[in-house]
């Protein structure tokens, strides 16, 4: 979604993999009021966001392992950072309004003129892997560190560790620790 937008995509993609999926069995509408929509038999979804709300997903199943170098989550339990070792994790989808806060630190607002804003998703497919087995002590190689930073450096529009003003009392122990 283009800077201009200024609409908020939050896509907490943990543990995602891309090829084919049905939204209707994999995903359970969180909120939207009829915004958030299964399209094409269950092939594509779309969420959507104007002046009254937005919309969001989540998947109906838990997972563990994150093969999308999205966001990075290292394991940091010996020095207190709480991390989901025996804990699934689910995929959040959502499309809302932050710009009072996540756009440039609330200076930049929402052109509602150009509403409403859609993200599609399609070809998705959530995949797993067992604790304990191989898959899920995965750490990113240097192809994916590299894919990591470029995804962050283009498209991040809001980082928590590094917003001062919403959380002036300093960030948290888990920014303070090695991304990757």
């Amino acid at each position: 979604m283009a800077a201009s937008i200024l609409a908020f995509l939050s896509a907490f993609l943990a543990l995602a993999c891309l090829t084919a999926a049905d939204f209707y069995r994999d995903t359970a509408i969180t909120f939207g009021d009829g915004r958030a929509k299964i399209l094409e038999g269950g092939r594509s979804f779309s969420l959507s966001l104007d002046q009254s709300s937005g919309s969001g997903f989540q998947s109906k199943n838990e997972f563990l392992v994150d093969n999308s170098p999205i966001r990075v989550f290292n394991n940091h339990g010996s020095s207190g950072v709480a991390f989901p070792t025996n804990q699934p994790m689910r995929v959040y989808c959502s499309l809302w309004n932050a710009d009072d806060w996540a756009t440039q630190g609330g200076r930049v607002k929402t052109d509602w003129a150009h509403a409403p804003f859609t993200a599609y998703y399609r070809n998705f497919n959530i995949g797993s892997c067992a604790a304990g087995t191989p898959c899920a002590t995965q750490e990113l190689d240097a192809k994916a560190r590299n894919r990591l930073r470029w995804v962050q450096q283009k498209h991040m529009v809001y980082n928590y560790c590094a917003d001062s003003s919403r959380f002036p009392q300093g960030s948290s122990l888990e920014c303070k620790r090695s991304r990757f």
